[in-house]
């Protein structure tokens, strides 16, 4: 809770205990999108803040100066967290600059391979020739034997230097790859090191940003504090305004904190952070609010309607690839086939997502019993949310979300969005989810009291 920060700085503790442990905006206008419990719980902390700056109003005056040097140290670290990214921006670029010029080396040996696989040709046609010369051919033809036999030693001489030639130079193409994929690897470290450093950067800036607003409210004293009472007073009404709102409200969803407690048992699988599962969940299904618009109608086309209007869709789901392993999961599940909800198709592709977590059926059933062992059940269902948020882990877990990091997770993402295409498709939604995974484990790291 950021108010809890304001009292530690007025009690005269240090904040440079945790120099990169930033408070959440615990009493936030933001409620866009939020659920009842989030809302609920938002209003209780804005309450508590209230209540903290009422008792500490009169205990904040003449602390202006050591709150002023705690905001210049802070500035400092956003200095210099600023010079270490841009020293990471530099190696990264040298990087792809060796990077690119190992490739082009690599090209230029294939090329030279190529030469030397044309010319070892030529050479090993010539020597089926000599070799196939007879005694006569050799006696009426040459006017010294002596000179022809010295012809095909030098002949063989130069086949074995060719070949050797030959091999020297696809040895140099594997050494120029392999320091390829070294530069490669230390690419992604960097980029990796850079990303935290942004982050850190930013939490670093937010307590900056807390600090030049209690220095402030200081010196204004009574009146800015009364201030600061109206403005959290103005938040918790408009919480519970929203509330009010929310409750009138049919939504369907998975709590947070179930599918929180769903993510960290993943997590303990997997090794995948619960923050990056729940943004794929929150990108695929805003959390399981919605799982699918469509239904399907023809086995044979794939063809569907829209679940509430009764608009026809094409393209539903691919007829070769998913419908008999739909029809396969909703059987064994009890399910209706033609009444239970997928993904309808986007612009491109087609639909047929299943769940909380979209899965399509032809890579569900490629995962439902690893899903099956993973929590100990007979079945795996992916409108389950327990299920499919563990299907999700184990998913990322084998596109290799389990080594952490920005590079990393970044790749998962967009694989598991655009497969093989990732690079060309699937960025953008990886950007999507990074955002989301980070506002999420900042929430984490809030109820951790992180």
């Amino acid at each position: 809770m950021r108010v809890g920060i304001f009292v530690i700085i007025l009690l005269g503790i240090s904040f440079f205990s945790a120099p990169f442990v930033g408070a959440q905006d615990a009493c936030s206008d933001n409620i866009a999108g939020k659920s009842e419990a989030e809302l609920q719980a938002d209003l209780e902390r804005c309450n508590e803040e209230i209540a903290e700056w009422q008792a500490i109003l009169d205990e904040a005056k003449g602390r202006v100066n050591s709150i002023d040097s705690e905001v210049e140290a802070l500035t400092a670290k956003i200095r210099a967290a600023e010079a270490t990214i841009g020293a990471k921006n530099i190696a990264i670029s040298q990087l792809s600059k060796d990077i690119n010029l190992r490739t082009e080396r690599i090209e230029e040996l294939e090329d030279r391979i190529d030469t030397g696989r044309q010319s070892l040709a030529q050479l090993l046609r010539k020597t089926n020739e000599v070799d196939d010369y007879a005694l006569v051919e050799i006696v009426l033809n040459s006017k010294d034997i002596s000179e022809f036999f010295l012809d095909v030693d030098s002949f063989f001489s130069i086949q074995r230097a060719l070949k050797q030639h030959f091999v020297d130079i696809r040895d140099a193409k594997v050494e120029t790859e392999t320091e390829r994929e070294q530069l490669d690897a230390q690419k992604s470290e960097e980029v990796d090191a850079k990303y935290v450093v942004e982050q850190r950067k930013q939490t670093i800036a937010q307590s900056e940003a807390e600090k030049k607003q209690l220095l402030v409210a200081t010196q204004q004293e009574a009146k800015s504090y009364q201030e600061i009472l109206a403005d959290r007073q103005a938040k918790a009404s408009q919480i519970n305004a929203a509330l009010f709102s929310l409750r009138g409200l049919d939504t369907e969803g998975i709590p947070f904190e179930v599918a929180l407690a769903y993510a960290r048992k993943a997590e303990e699988y997997t090794g995948v952070r619960a923050a990056f599962i729940l943004a794929i969940l929150r990108q695929e299904s805003n959390l399981g609010v919605n799982v699918g618009q469509c239904l399907l109608v023809d086995p044979d086309t794939g063809d569907g309607k829209g679940k509430n209007t009764g608009t026809p869709f094409a393209r539903v789901m691919k007829p070769d690839r998913d419908v008999e392993p739909f029809l396969d999961i909703t059987k064994r599940l009890g399910r209706p086939p033609y009444g239970t909800p997928v993904s309808c198709p986007q612009s491109v592709g087609y639909g047929g997502g299943m769940g909380p977590t979209q899965f399509i059926p032809s890579t569900w059933v490629m995962y439902e019993d690893r899903v099956a062992a993973a929590l100990g059940v007979k079945a795996a269902d992916p409108w389950n949310p327990e299920h499919a948020i563990m299907a999700t882990g184990i998913f990322v877990m084998d596109l290799g979300a389990w080594k952490g990091g920005y590079s990393a997770e970044q790749e998962a993402a967009a694989r598991y969005y655009a497969g093989g295409y990732w690079k060309i498709n699937g960025l953008g939604y990886a950007s999507s989810v990074l955002s989301f995974a980070e506002r999420y484990q900042s929430d984490i790291d809030f109820l951790e009291g992180v």
